[in-house]
């Protein structure tokens, strides 16, 4: 487990399949590279405050960065029974906010509009930022040049929007498939993504992604989980490896031989031990 966020997560390579590690990534006990982005916006921070899904690990990890860092920290959620993230972010000691209106633009709203009124730092929904672009996209420096495809979940797309800067970065025409799991992820990926060229094919999964230029529609291929975004992933061990079940459980159907499957995170409350560690 690495805790320096200018360290280059591992590679392992499991049965006839690479993995990149970003998991393996962790401060205050909340793993991810989500985890980095969070650490690099609270720095300097006289209190954290964030907006997130009661399926989405987000709020847990803001609560564990603001209690490492001795802050405060206020969540905002749409309201209903506490998910075991949540709750394990009000035992961190975040003080939860909980709307009626449980749509993530009223939830968005209500968590910029007090950090604003407290004076403290507004962790964006989902990491909607440049700073995610930035944290993700030196970690390709590792990637196996071996592997067919590179195969990435997407929830907020701002993961998937720096690994495709960084592979532009290190000039590595490699197809990408980005599984969704939430909602469309195109707004996104249109504003962080690098440089937009229309392109009608992007989701038809028949069609092998081809880099054509320089352009994220031409670098990936979206698919979609057949799973509800609150729906857990029935299996959640791969190759010896657990995996989160709202996000990385559900891009397994999706993985070849070949490909490099990259895991950006797992919630807190779904670790377990690896069956079996080989890094490359």
């Amino acid at each position: 487990m690495s805790h320096d966020p200018n360290d280059l997560t591992p590679v392992q390579k499991r049965g006839d399949n690479w993995v990149k590690r970003d998991d393996l990534f962790s401060i205050a006990g909340v793993p991810g590279g989500k985890v980095r982005t969070c650490w690099a916006l609270s720095q300097g921070a006289r209190g954290l405050v964030t907006a997130g899904s009661r399926s989405s690990p987000q709020v847990n990890i803001v609560a564990h960065i603001a209690k490492h860092l001795g802050i405060p920290c206020r969540v905002h959620t749409p309201q209903g029974e506490l998910s075991p993230e949540v709750k394990a972010a009000q035992k961190a000691g975040a003080e939860v906010i909980q709307h009626k209106a449980g749509y993530n633009n009223v939830i968005i709203a209500r968590a910029r509009q007090d950090a604003q009124i407290q004076g403290w730092t507004e962790i964006p929904f989902g990491m909607d930022c440049w700073e995610a672009v930035a944290q993700t996209r030196k970690q390709v420096y590792n990637l196996p040049r071996e592997c067919k495809r590179i195969v990435i979940p997407v929830g907020s797309a701002m993961s998937l929007s720096g690994l495709l800067h960084g592979l532009l970065d290190i000039g590595w025409d490699v197809p990408v498939v980005g599984v969704a799991v939430g909602a469309d992820p195109l707004g996104r990926l249109e504003k962080y993504a690098p440089a937009v060229a229309e392109c009608d094919s992007l989701f038809e999964e028949e069609e092998s992604p081809n880099i054509r230029g320089r352009s994220w529609r031409d670098m990936v291929t979206i698919v979609h989980s057949k799973l509800d975004y609150h729906q857990s992933a029935k299996d959640t061990l791969w190759n010896g490896i657990h995996l989160d079940p709202i996000y990385e459980a559900k891009a397994i159907p999706f993985i070849e031989p070949g490909d490099l499957f990259w895991v950006i995170g797992i919630r807190q409350t779904a670790q377990k031990v690896d069956e079996c560690s080989k890094t490359t």
